[in-house]
């Protein structure tokens, strides 16, 4: 397991309470909002929605934000504030290439969670 994010597999430990199923169905509710923010962000920086990619971010926020993500929000902060001077122009690519990065290792970090 990595250290990118620390204190994950404590904070759903602490939400679950010591139920076991409970703590499996959260942290497939974690990967799936994972899977879900790369695929649509992906989606609206392909299409230049900046709707699209909004919506996403506010979704997921309170999750990423209740897990710690703190990488993984940086850096869709930066996307925000990119997407609103410039839009999809100038530094949006290389933010993107570091989003993949950073949304990659959130997924493989809770990949790696014990079962």
């Amino acid at each position: 397991m990595t250290n990118y994010y620390p204190e994950l597999n404590q904070r759903i430990l602490e939400m679950s309470e010591g139920d076991d199923e409970f703590r499996e169905e959260l942290t497939q509710a974690i990967y799936k909002g994972l899977i879900e923010l790369k695929q649509i962000y992906s989606e609206g920086t392909i299409e230049r929605d900046i709707v699209k990619i909004q919506q996403i971010r506010h979704k997921l926020k309170p999750t990423l934000s209740m897990f710690d993500f703190d990488l993984l929000t940086e850096n869709l902060q930066k996307g925000k504030e990119l997407l609103e001077s410039s839009g999809f122009e100038g530094e949006f690519e290389v933010h993107f290439k570091d989003f993949i990065e950073k949304v990659d290792l959130a997924i493989q970090e809770v990949e790696n969670l014990p079962k």
